[in-house]
């Protein structure tokens, strides 16, 4: 069996046993992530000449220049029978490594990945402005943002406009007209990606990931144009989300940066990964929509008090964690120990669960 045809079947094996994740390391048995957890797949590993053999043969032609200047890339690749996988490539102490990461064909609803349906469809419905899905890698994020770009399609009008690196999920136009550009083949980056989506008469413009000042500002300006834009951002709360939008620019540039970005942003979405009781996993979200109170606290740069407004506001709009892992316990799909280990506030949640509550939706100090 040749090196590739043996990528090829570990990639099919990966898919058959629900594998998110496939590590490939010189000299190293394969590995797969499963439910959150690495597992060793019992089978020899690959050589560093099988893995750079590989690489030749799956790096895309526009990359390979890039490839072996850099010595790491991102791409998408597609293996018939397993589906496509986001893959980034790299070396580490002079050798090659690989990870890929399963793509389901499938573009899920809402409810088919346990999420409630009705903020995020209010989201989708919003004509302009901002809406961040945040959470650390390997949260959902993609899988959340494709279900509310799905929803537009299958519901609204609309021109969508997609940036990724790499493209992940193939939309097929319903409702919508959809075109998917991946940074480094159909655009050069994000910021220009957008700029020339502004000219492509869109609606909604996905930007994979806001990555620095430029990429943000842009999108800012294509919210103020009337644009609604959706973009992920590494970040564990709506909080460190909003803080973290600020530290794109220098310091001397981020009090009048205030009234821009509180005037664009809608919405985030913060989000977890829960192993579920019937095994694998659910999401679990925090939600901030941000409102007039919203926009005053971010103008002023009072970051500190959006907890507060989410713990203190929750209902279609806004939903803390602790109200959604609460959910998630009262409908049976999480066990009470994995909610008060996720939980941000987990004395707070003890006492939810038993029934207590402050009157007004008020913060248990």
């Amino acid at each position: 069996m040749t090196s590739i045809e043996k990528f090829n079947s570990l990639l099919k094996l990966a898919v058959q046993h629900g594998a998110s994740d496939i590590h490939l390391k010189t000299k190293k048995n394969p590995v797969f992530r499963i439910d959150g957890k690495l597992r060793d797949v019992d089978t020899s590993p690959f050589s560093m000449s099988d893995l750079l053999e590989i690489l030749d043969q799956i790096v895309p032609l526009q990359f390979k220049q890039k490839w072996e200047r850099d010595f790491q890339i991102d791409f998408s690749h597609m293996v018939s029978g397993a589906g496509r996988f986001r893959v980034n490539a790299f070396y580490q102490r002079a050798t090659p490594g690989v990870v890929l990461r399963h793509v389901k064909d499938k573009i899920p609803h809402f409810d088919e990945i346990n999420l409630d349906p009705a903020p995020y469809e209010k989201i989708c419905s919003c004509k302009n402005g901002i809406a961040l899905i945040c959470g650390a890698t390997g949260s959902g994020k993609s899988t959340t943002l494709a279900a509310m770009i799905n929803h537009i399609n299958q519901n609204l009008d609309r021109h969508i406009v997609t940036l990724e690196d790499p493209i992940e999920y193939s939309y097929t136009d319903q409702k919508s007209i959809i075109n998917q550009r991946e940074i480094g083949i159909d655009t050069p980056s994000f910021d220009l990606g957008i700029t020339a989506a502004m000219r492509q008469d869109p609606d909604v413009i996905l930007v994979g990931e806001m990555r620095d000042a430029d990429t943000f500002t842009t999108a800012i300006r294509a919210a103020e144009t009337g644009h609604l834009v959706f973009g992920t951002l590494h970040a564990s709360s709506s909080q460190q989300a909003i803080q973290r939008l600020f530290e794109f620019f220098p310091t001397d540039m981020q009090e009048t940066m205030r009234p821009q970005v509180a005037g664009s942003i809608r919405a985030t979405v913060t989000q977890k990964l829960i192993p579920a009781v019937e095994g694998g996993r659910v999401p679990v979200n925090e939600i901030f929509w941000v409102d007039a109170l919203g926009r005053q606290v971010i103008e002023d740069g009072e970051f500190e008090k959006v907890a507060r407004i989410v713990e203190s506001q929750d209902n279609d709009n806004c939903r803390s964690f602790n109200a959604d892992l609460l959910r998630l316990v009262n409908e049976g799909r999480i066990s009470k120990s994995e909610a008060l280990n996720a939980s941000p506030h987990p004395q707070k949640l003890e006492m939810n669960l038993k029934g207590i509550f402050l009157s007004g939706g008020g913060i248990v100090e």
